[in-house]
């Protein structure tokens, strides 16, 4: 009994890694667009960014995904109805996840984006600009990587907690690896088992992360000369 329950929590890990992936991406397009913001000479830009990371940032994960699965969907039923929209909001357990940690995360990022591109020499994107180097060719072929090099350290961290993070979202119903912990260990009175077999499971994610994404890191840093101080 106790292996088909440790099968059926590893499972659903693929339900785990899916939310988790997806939040990145959607956290990483955040942070990109508001750390571009912020260092934008638009100051209605840099408000809005500036905003959005500081009321984030001041927020519980938790208060924040309960106010996108429960009050936001309201909201936009209260707004369908006065509008007199035939249509009913809901979001999944999973969309709301992804929503809610790209949103937490998006935040975070952005502060480690905003950093690594700050560190990139002006001087570089200046002689580019003088070559004729369109917008689109600088950012691929100067800004990209070395905003990739600098990002991924901050990058490996924020991704190591928003995979861990991802265990919020068993408190909305989502079958995921935690979800299925909670539910064996109730089942049979065993937490103990269950719940370490949880946290074996994003012990491995957070293992194989980190040799990732240290491996990437070493591979940007072929080519780059340490400058004398």
């Amino acid at each position: 009994m106790t292996a088909g329950y440790v099968a059926t929590i590893l499972a659903a890990g693929s339900t785990t890694l899916l939310l988790a992936l997806s939040s990145l991406l959607v956290a990483t397009l955040l942070g990109l667009a508001a750390a571009f913001a912020t260092l934008s000479g638009s100051q209605t830009l840099r408000r809005i960014a500036g905003v959005y990371t500081f009321v984030i940032r001041g927020i519980p994960d938790l208060v924040v995904m309960l106010l996108i699965y429960y009050s936001l969907p309201a909201l936009l039923n209260q707004l369908t109805d006065t509008l007199g929209w035939d249509m009913r909001v809901e979001f999944s357990p999973i969309i709301a996840g992804v929503l809610t940690l790209g949103l937490i995360f998006g935040a975070y990022m952005t502060e480690t984006f905003k950093s690594a591109l700050q560190n990139i020499m002006k001087g570089q994107i200046e002689a580019a600009i003088a070559y004729g180097l369109s917008r689109r060719r600088l950012f691929l072929r100067i800004m990209l990587p070395q905003l990739v090099r600098l990002a991924l350290p901050g990058f490996t961290n924020n991704w190591l907690v928003l995979a861990k993070a991802t265990a919020l979202v068993s408190l909305i119903g989502l079958q995921d690896v935690m979800f299925r912990a909670k539910g064996a260990a109730e089942a049979t009175g065993k937490p103990f088992t269950f719940y370490l077999v949880a946290a074996g499971f994003y012990l491995v994610v957070t293992i194989l992360s980190i040799a990732l994404l240290s491996w990437l890191a070493r591979r940007f840093e072929l080519g780059t000369k340490e400058l004398a101080p």
